[in-house]
């Protein structure tokens, strides 16, 4: 199996600088993005832009696209880990040909009103989807939707769950609700926990901005939005208003409870206080020696 997902990848780029430990390192921190788009046959390079390390991904059609964090004032974060994301499509020979696919980088103009992806901020997996999504439309994959066996999503550099939830309550019968068993096996593990510091990675699954729960409801919701939309009817586009707004509601939620985690962990019990050692054995004493007793002064 890793042999055919390993074969079903575009070829990594060929220049003397793959073999190199710090071309490597930065190939790793941006496997989140490289990885999906490699899966759809697309070739990737790391380049370094104007101020920052981008993404470089050639098109069939000769054209390509650029993928980093804002350039214009360069960014301070981590590599592979920006404020936000923009991705253009452009064109060698072909200089009219300038889109912008996405961008999720903060406004730098304060008058300006906010981009729909400002609020996913350095958040790969829509960059990923948002490709996918004008490719598609674009004609320009190599490789279909359909034969890389789902979407078009990397977890390489996601974090994992401490472990995967027991679903054994619901072993021996067939459920049409198999998300919401899997929640269920979460609040079981909950409810059967004796310690906070558990409970606090089990709030953690479900609070994390990037990938807990109420993050991955959020993007069901507007995907739902969109989805009404290509009804192309009057009550499809006020339907994808309310899920808009379910979806907003759910990560308002998760900002709300942004430090429960935390204050679940300092719920346990402190280490209890170390015993004082125990006295050691009194050693008998010798007898006070007796003293004379005091003579009366005289007088003079």
């Amino acid at each position: 199996m890793k042999d055919k997902l390993l074969a079903a990848l575009a070829p990594l780029p060929d220049h003397r600088n793959v073999n190199t430990a710090w071309w490597q390192e930065l190939w790793r921190r941006h496997a989140h993005i490289t990885t999906p788009l490699r899966q759809r046959g697309l070739e990737c390079n790391i380049e370094f832009g104007l101020s920052a390390y981008i993404v470089h991904v050639s098109l069939p059609d000769s054209s390509y696209l650029i993928i980093g964090p804002p350039q214009e004032p360069s960014s301070d974060r981590p590599l592979g880990d920006p404020e936000g994301w923009i991705v253009t499509r452009q064109h060698s020979d072909d200089h009219v040909l300038f889109e912008v696919i996405y961008d999720s980088a903060p406004s730098t103009d304060p008058g300006a009103p906010e981009r729909p992806e400002a609020r996913n901020g350095g958040n790969a997996t829509h960059v990923v989807e948002a490709i996918d999504q004008r490719l598609t439309q674009l004609g320009l994959l190599p490789v279909s939707r359909s034969s890389t066996g789902g979407p078009l999503v990397s977890t390489a550099s996601q974090p994992r769950a401490p472990e995967s939830p027991d679903l054994s309550h619901s072993a021996g019968r067939t459920s049409a609700y198999v998300y919401g068993d899997a929640i269920l096996a979460l609040t079981d593990r909950l409810n059967g926990t004796d310690s906070h510091a558990d409970a606090a990675a089990l709030l953690h699954q479900v609070l994390d901005p990037t990938d807990g729960l109420l993050e991955r409801l959020g993007e069901f919701f507007e995907a739902a939005g969109e989805k009404t939309k290509e009804a192309e009817q009057d009550d499809g586009f006020d339907l994808s208003y309310d899920l808009a707004d379910a979806a907003a509601e759910i990560r308002n939620l998760g900002e709300v409870l942004h430090v429960a985690e935390d204050r679940m962990r300092a719920l346990n019990p402190p280490p209890p206080a170390p015993r004082p050692s125990a006295a050691p054995p009194r050693t008998s004493r010798l007898p006070l020696p007796v003293l004379p007793p005091t003579q009366p002064r005289q007088r003079r």
